[in-house]
Formats: C-alpha cells, structure tokens, sequence
C-alpha cells in the first residue's frame, strides 16, 4: 500500500528559500537543489523506516550533495514531511517546526 505523501506548508516554504538562496549565489544551483530535494523526497517513500529517528518518531533524511535535511513522520497511510533545514541552523529552530 502506497502512503500518501503530506508536504507541510512551512517545508514547502524552507525548499523555497532555499531554492531562492542558491540561485541568487549562481545560476542553475537552485534548480540543481530541488533536483536533489525531489530525490531525496522520492526515496523517503520507498523506505521511510530506513532514516535515523532524531527526536520522538521524528526522522531525518539527508539531501545529497547539499547540507540539508529533511525532517518527517510516518505512519500506514501517510508520510508527513515537516521542515527542510540547513544543518547549520539552530537545532531548536527545526524542533519548534515538529508537532
């Protein structure tokens, strides 16, 4: 059974500014981030239970090539994905984004 996958707005919003900030640094390195970023969010699916658990039942997948990571739960249905962040960010500032 497939889940189904939930992005949640404030994850969709750090790809976003992610994306915004590697392309303002050069050309073509956002684009080349949400290619990462959509591969490593295609593979959370296949094998969700395979990433490290952070914090309660929240897990992290790391994007290739890029120092990002993403956090996320799951159960039978769904796949809930809660923030994409730097690992330079403030680990507290990603733990405010789980609920």
């Amino acid at each position: 059974m497939a889940r189904k996958l939930t992005i949640l707005t404030a994850a969709e919003l750090d790809i976003i500014e992610a994306f915004d900030w590697y392309e303002r640094r050069e050309f073509g390195l956002g684009a080349e981030f949400l290619r990462c970023t959509d591969a490593c969010l295609n593979l959370i699916p296949r094998h969700p239970s395979t990433y490290q658990i952070v914090h309660e039942t929240y897990r992290r997948a790391t994007i290739r090539r890029f120092s990002y990571v993403v956090f996320y739960e799951f159960n039978e249905q769904e796949i809930i994905l809660y923030a994409v962040f730097h690992c330079s960010q403030d680990p507290e500032k990603w733990r405010g984004h789980l609920q």
